[in-house]
């Protein structure tokens, strides 16, 4: 395989996006990271979208964006794997520049989810989860999320205030980032006394409702030489599943389809988990942020919460996670946050993190795991400086 690069980042602010189309919101976070990079064309284009046909009714989105971003003719194509699908756009991108088969390739994503009502996105995003025997009965995912909360709290002691540090962290971090859809900080006492959404998760506990897109540029590593831009190289890569229901796997207090896709991606990097200086994880819950660090490896199973109330996954702590604010903070436009997380990643490795996000300790490899529903899908990528 030939080394992969990632040239150009582009992201706009997220949010409720009422004056902007799903196409120009697409086309916004596309066209800067086009700049971003300094290419002048694209071989292909690769395009995260869980939903387009349910949240705005549109389908057919590699003609569709290719098209508004006055690249007709161009191969572009839309890959899906629920929350998963801007992880799996990113995947997919390095493998055609890795092959050979294209030289500059865009991974995006994009989601516009306001445009239905709040019971159409439940539904939406419910497509996620196993129609037959989860959603037919009720179960929505800040539901699913709770049982498994509930089981880790049984299972390993995990408290409230646990799940609340998670969410005092991230909004710290997103307080910073200029992109995020609630760049605002919150307090223990402030996510401890917010709505009950189901229990033990309150609305604090969860990530929110999201307009928002965010595009890469991936070349090769000797392309990048010549537009005269960091190296920062994609190391590693890493893709698994898990049964779609909980109630399918044997312990619902990890993820393995998270352990399986980080071992591949390690596998291929040849790196081990003290390589890694930080990392963007799937917050959709708190919980899951706590459950994809231990499944992860980065802490002992029944520690992620402990880390996180310690602080030891803050910005000066010895492992920063979302340091973007993560979805929490930052927001959750399902099919964009696996790009947006490589969009962080990136900063971080190229020192350019607004707004006092940047680590002090310059960081040299970094991480990204984004999964789908319940963690029934994971993508792991590691970037590294060379």
């Amino acid at each position: 395989m030939r080394d992969v690069a990632v040239v150009g980042i582009g992201i706009n602010k997220w949010g409720e996006l009422w004056e902007k189309s799903f196409r120009d919101i697409y086309v916004e976070a596309a066209l800067a990271a086009i700049n971003d990079a300094g290419v002048d064309h694209l071989d292909s284009m690769i395009i995260g979208c869980m939903s387009g046909g349910l949240f705005v009714g549109q389908e057919h989105l590699g003609s569709l964006m290719a098209d508004y971003l006055g690249q007709k003719h161009l191969a572009a194509s839309r890959v899906e794997s629920a929350c998963a699908s801007g992880g799996l756009a990113f995947r997919h991108a390095f493998i055609e520049v890795a092959s050979g088969i294209s030289d500059i390739v865009m991974a995006a994503g994009i989601e516009k989810m306001t445009d239905v009502s709040g019971d159409g996105a439940t539904y939406a995003l419910a497509t996620a989860a196993d129609q037959e025997y989860e959603v037919f009965h009720g179960a929505t995912f800040p539901g699913l999320y709770a049982l498994m909360a509930t089981a880790h709290m049984h299972k390993y002691g995990t408290t409230r205030d646990m799940l609340s540090a998670v969410a005092v962290k991230n909004h710290f971090n997103g307080s910073m980032n200029p992109f995020a859809q609630y760049p605002f900080k919150v307090t223990k006492e402030e996510v401890n006394d917010s709505v009950m959404v189901a229990s033990p998760l309150r609305i604090l506990d969860c990530s929110p409702i999201t307009d928002g897109a965010a595009a890469v540029i991936l070349t090769t590593v000797d392309i990048a030489r010549k537009l005269g831009k960091p190296i920062i190289k994609v190391i590693g890569s890493g893709h698994a599943t898990d049964s779609i229901a909980l109630h399918q796997r044997p312990d619902i207090t990890t993820l393995k389809a998270t352990t399986v896709a980080a071992e591949k991606a390690f596998k291929m990097a040849n790196k081990k988990i003290a390589d890694i200086n930080f990392a963007e994880v799937h917050d959709c819950f708190t919980i899951a942020e706590i459950i994809v660090t231990e499944s992860l490896g980065f802490f002992p199973a029944g520690k992620g919460g402990e880390a996180a109330l310690k602080g030891e996954t803050g910005l000066e702590g010895k492992f920063p996670i979302n340091t973007s604010g993560g979805l929490k903070s930052k927001g959750h436009p399902v099919g964009a946050t696996g790009v947006a997380q490589i969009v962080e990643v990136v900063k971080q490795l190229r020192g350019t993190a607004e707004n006092g996000r940047q680590l002090k300790k310059q960081p040299k490899v970094g991480m990204a795991q984004n999964m789908g529903g319940s963690g029934g899908s994971t993508l792991v990528h590691i970037l590294e400086v060379a």
